[in-house]
């Protein structure tokens, strides 16, 4: 093979490659956050008009780092939910006239979104020039009745959906279901 089929062959491989780091820090398919405040009037419609039979309110705190800028520009989205597909979407979070995650500062949102069986995954979405730094998130589970924090404590990636999930994840064998933890850390408060 010659020099330029070798440089093809490498970049190729290296496109697999991200592809591949890209689905590992990206296990749960989200759209864009300019997309998810539809949907997030749409829920927020379906808990006032319904109630609690069809939606659920989420209590969201965040705390931003010290490490973080004083003040962030970043555009900030949120996404929750279990391990059937519930999923709650809170695009902009951000504000920065309310003086939404300043350095050191913690934000509490209250989120509709449809109800579920136990918060097990949980991403933050950043764009922008600042590089926000949150420290933690937690989120207020109804089906368990407490908080769930998930540690973050370093940089987000831009325009990429982080976090973590400690979703079961079920394989189907001859005697039985196994359910197996992914790599992420959510600790119950």
């Amino acid at each position: 093979m010659g020099s330029s089929g070798c440089a093809v062959f490498f970049g190729l491989l290296a496109l697999a490659v991200t592809g591949l780091m890209t689905e590992a820090l990206n296990p749960q398919p989200h759209p864009d956050p300019q997309e998810l405040e539809q949907h997030q009037l749409h829920l927020l419609q379906e808990v006032l008009a319904y109630g609690r039979g069809r939606g659920c309110s989420y209590r969201v705190i965040i705390k931003t780092s010290c490490r973080s800028p004083r003040i962030t520009r970043d555009i900030v989205a949120l996404s929750f939910g279990d391990a059937y597909d519930n999923q709650v979407y809170a695009p902009r979070l951000d504000d920065v006239s309310s003086g939404t995650f300043e350095r050191c500062s913690t934000d509490t949102f209250d989120i509709a979104g449809p109800c579920g069986y136990g918060i097990c995954y949980l991403y933050l979405w950043r764009d922008g020039p600042d590089g926000w730094i949150p420290d933690w998130v937690q989120v207020y589970d109804p089906y368990y009745a407490r908080y769930i924090t998930f540690y973050y404590g370093s940089r987000l990636p831009r325009r990429i959906w982080y976090g973590f999930n400690d979703c079961p994840r079920f394989f189907d064998s001859d005697t039985n279901a196994t359910a197996v933890s992914s790599f992420a850390t959510a600790v119950l408060v």
